[in-house]
C-alpha cells in the first residue's frame, strides 16, 4: 500500500466485496489480495457459516488460483462436481454450502494481485451479464492499486525533508498532472474523492519543499477543469496536447485557461502557472 493512501488494502477489498454483492446479486461475496504468495481472504459478506474464514488460495489451485494464473474470470455452476479445477479448498467452499462460484482476478500492470469471489448456495447460470459488473468492480480495485503504486513509487524517490532537486520537482509536477488526467476520466465518486485526497497530499509535500511566501496570499478558487488544464500547461503542453490528454476540444481548453488566467490575474499562461504555484494550487 502506498504511504499516501487514505485507506488500508483490507478496507479497499471490504468495500469492493460489498459492491460485488450489490451489483451481481449473488448472496455471498468474498476476496483478498496476495500476501506472501497466496491470496488471503480478508473480507466476506452474506455467509451463513464461518467456513470461509482463514481461506488462503495459492496460484493454480482451486477456482481462484486458476483465475489468478490465467488472469481472467473463472466460474462454475456446480463446484462440487467440477473437473476443471483442483479441489484443495473444498472444506471452505463446500463447508459454506456454495454450489455456484465466480472468481475474478485483480490484475495490476500485468500482475495478478488478488481475487474477488461471488457465490450462491444453489446452481445458477453464470454468463456475461453476471461477469460484466463483477469485472467492473475488480477493475476499479486494480485502478486504485495502480494509482497507489505509482504515487508511492514517485514519492519514495523524493526526500521532502531535504528539499527537491529540479528533476524531482519536475517529476512531482508530472505526477500531479497525470493524476489530474486519471481523475478526470473516473466516474466513481468514492474513487474520485480518494484521488482528490492524493492530489492534496502532493500539494502539501510540494509546499513543504519550498520557502514560505511572505505576505498575505489572495484566495483563489479554480474549478477542477481549470486545475486540470493549468496542470498540463505547467508541463509545457499546447492547447491541442492538453485537449488530447483530457478529452476536451482545443477551444474548450483555451476557454478554461482563459478563466484560470482571469482568476489568477495573469496575462499569460506562464504567469498563471507561477501564481498558482505560489498560492499552493499547483506543485
Amino acid at each position: 500500500m502506498s504511504a499516501v493512501s487514505t485507506e488500508t488494502d483490507a478496507e479497499l477489498i471490504a468495500q469492493a466485496v460489498r459492491e460485488l454483492a450489490r451489483r451481481t446479486r449473488f448472496p455471498v461475496a468474498f476476496g483478498g489480495l496476495i500476501e506472501d504468495g497466496e491470496v488471503s481472504v480478508t473480507s466476506i459478506v452474506g455467509n451463513r457459516t464461518h467456513a470461509l474464514e482463514g481461506l488462503r488460495v495459492r496460484p493454480e489451485r482451486g477456482l481462484g488460483g486458476r483465475a489468478l494464473t490465467e488472469q481472467r474470470p473463472r466460474m462454475t455452476s456446480d463446484y462440487r462436481t467440477s473437473q476443471q479445477i483442483t479441489h484443495d479448498y473444498d472444506g471452505f467452499v463446500l463447508g459454506e454450502g456454495l454450489r455456484t462460484l465466480l472468481a475474478i482476478p485483480i490484475v495490476v500492470s500485468g500482475r495478478s494481485r488478488g481475487v474477488l469471489y461471488a457465490g450462491a448456495w444453489e446452481q445458477s447460470p453464470v454468463g456475461g451479464v453476471t461477469t460484466a459488473p463483477a469485472m467492473s468492480v475488480a477493475d476499479a480495485v486494480s485502478t486504485e492499486l495502480r494509482i497507489r503504486d505509482e504515487v508511492g513509487r514517485r514519492l519514495q524517490s523524493m526526500t521532502p525533508t531535504l528539499g527537491f532537486s529540479p528533476s524531482h520537482r519536475e517529476e512531482l509536477r508530472e505526477s500531479f498532472a497525470e493524476l489530474r488526467s486519471i481523475s478526470a476520466s473516473v466516474t466513481d465518486e468514492d474513487l474520485r474523492a480518494r484521488l482528490s485526497d492524493l492530489e492534496r497530499r502532493l500539494l502539501v509535500i510540494a509546499g513543504d519543499a519550498v520557502p514560505t511566501t511572505t505576505g498575505p496570499i489572495p484566495r483563489v478558487h479554480l474549478s477542477p477543469r481549470e486545475t486540470d488544464v493549468l496542470a498540463c500547461a505547467a508541463l509545457g503542453a499546447t492547447n491541442a496536447e492538453i485537449g488530447a490528454q483530457l478529452g476536451l476540444r482545443e477551444g474548450t481548453v483555451k476557454a478554461y485557461l482563459g478563466t484560470a488566467m482571469s482568476k489568477l490575474d495573469a496575462s499569460t499562461r506562464h504567469a498563471a502557472v507561477a501564481r498558482a504555484r505560489r498560492m499552493g494550487l499547483l506543485p
